[in-house]
């Protein structure tokens, strides 16, 4: 192969935790090839077996090789199988080759980096490649930080894998909110237009700002004509806004809570608000959320049958050891995972009506209509009618938040929370996680609101130790 054919040609070597992170990784390299080492192909097989999401995504990668062999009539696989488009559905425009390790492949280690672990041996393979194909970059791709370590030290080319990153930077994430320049009426107040409807009011502005605002975005306008609205429709540089109800008047409670700040009451705006059929809430412990999404899904359901129940459901990460195997049913399982539920619903339930005897029916209510399920039992399901709160969605993958927003049938709503600051999961970032993954994706959507809430509000301590530990 002549320098000048392979100009600009790149070969990336993929790690197995790429492929287990994402199955279609074959096909994410466009113009460029793919090689796969042995010890990779021995590794997706020691880890084929099981019901977990990396199990089903090694079984993945194992039928898009074989379909690929298969398909692809190459009589020496030492020459390499085509990518073909129409094993990737058309995700984007594939046209490397990808090669199989059918011969050993050697390099020298230093000393103390022995060969027959894993991670050393798929990097003394890229070493090994980099001196037998001097033309073509090679390339190894791992989501192992260390391995990256390594194989800069020995001088490999090495990246992170980045296909499936959502922002460059997670500070560019969808706010969902937005502060208006004190003179915004008077730069957009002409023409404008105001209505009342079903005891809402409403105002139709035009100008220069209306273009960078998304639907079911929450504005406020400081200064002496001081006002908290939602964009309900954008077309142009005309945007319709309504004015926003204030939850935090005691005479405007949910379920006995109030909003304590601002950020509180836009979320309570689009968590009651039937046309919105996909919320997320972020931000940091202590901000609110559970307690939000809670209170506006029992009104809804118990007061305004809305929802015909709630349902309730977690990534299970422990945070220090895991305990074991828990005993019981799903419920039970997962109970030891919703201490965060379990809290929220003591303060929403702590009513001085009726006494013990009040508290006592009270808490039976609640708990007949709210149901605890774990992730793992999510696939084939279908909700009608329901109100689904997905907790720490920033635990999971994008693949993972789709199906579970698939599940939604008619009637129901969907509620995402949780920190992208505070991730547990493995290989996963802020930027690539499922949770900013559909803030970005819905942010456009004429059905779904988000919201940042930013301001701590269990207690000052709490406040003091995000702030300063």
């Amino acid at each position: 192969m002549s320098n000048a054919n392979n100009a600009g040609k790149r070969l990336f070597v993929l790690d197995t935790n790429v492929l287990m992170h994402d199955p279609t990784a074959l096909f994410r390299f466009q113009e460029h090839d793919v090689f796969l080492p042995m010890d990779v192909l021995e590794e997706l097989d020691n880890s084929k077996v099981g019901m977990t999401e990396v199990a089903r995504n090694v079984r993945q990668v194992n039928r898009f090789l074989d379909e690929l062999i298969t398909q692809s009539g190459v009589a020496d696989i030492t020459a390499g199988v085509p990518l073909s488009n129409r094993i990737t559905n058309g995700q984007g425009d594939v046209s490397g080759t990808l090669f199989i390790q059918t011969h050993t492949l050697n390099a020298d280690l230093p000393e103390g980096m022995p060969g027959n672990k894993k991670d050393n041996s798929i990097l003394s393979t890229a070493l090994a490649l980099r001196n037998e194909r001097p033309d073509v970059t090679v390339t190894l791709v791992t989501k192992d930080i260390n391995l990256r370590i390594k194989a800069t030290v020995l001088g490999v080319h090495v990246e992170d894998y980045f296909n499936d990153q959502v922002l460059e930077d997670v500070n560019l994430l969808y706010k969902g909110s937005a502060e208006l320049p004190d003179d915004f009426w008077d730069t957009h107040g002409d023409n404008m237009e105001s209505w009342q409807e079903d005891g809402h009011t409403f105002y139709r502005v035009r100008g220069p700002l209306a273009e960078q605002w998304h639907p079911n975005q929450c504005l406020s306008v400081e200064g002496s004509r001081q006002m908290e609205v939602l964009v309900r429709q954008r077309e142009g540089n005309s945007a319709v806004l309504e004015v926003a109800a204030d939850y935090r008047k005691p005479s405007h409670a949910v379920w006995g809570i109030n909003a304590r700040n601002r950020d509180q009451n836009f979320a309570l705006n689009i968590l009651m608000d039937p046309e919105v059929d996909f919320v997320s809430l972020v931000g940091q412990a202590g901000t609110g959320k559970t307690l939000l999404a809670l209170a506006a899904g029992l009104v809804q359901t118990l007061d305004e049958k809305r929802y015909s129940e709630i349902i309730m459901t977690r990534v299970t990460i422990p945070v220090g050891e895991d305990i074991g195997f828990l005993p019981g049913t799903e419920e039970e399982k997962m109970t030891p995972w919703m201490g965060a539920l379990m809290d929220n619903l003591e303060v929403l339930t702590k009513s001085e009506v009726g006494g013990d005897w009040g508290r006592a029916a009270t808490n039976d209510l609640v708990n007949s209509r709210i149901k605890i399920r774990s992730l793992n039992f999510m696939r084939g399901r279908t909700f009608l009618n329901k109100y689904l709160i997905i907790d720490e969605a920033q635990n999971l993958t994008s693949k993972q938040m789709k199906t579970l927003i698939t599940r939604a049938g008619p009637g129901t709503k969907v509620i995402c929370l949780g920190n992208i600051a505070q991730i547990d999961t493995p290989y996963l970032t802020e930027t690539s996680s499922g949770l900013t993954y559909v803030v970005d994706r819905f942010k456009d959507w004429g059905y779904s609101g988000h919201i940042i809430l930013r301001q701590g509000e269990r207690s000052r301590l709490a406040d003091y130790a995000s702030n300063n530990l």
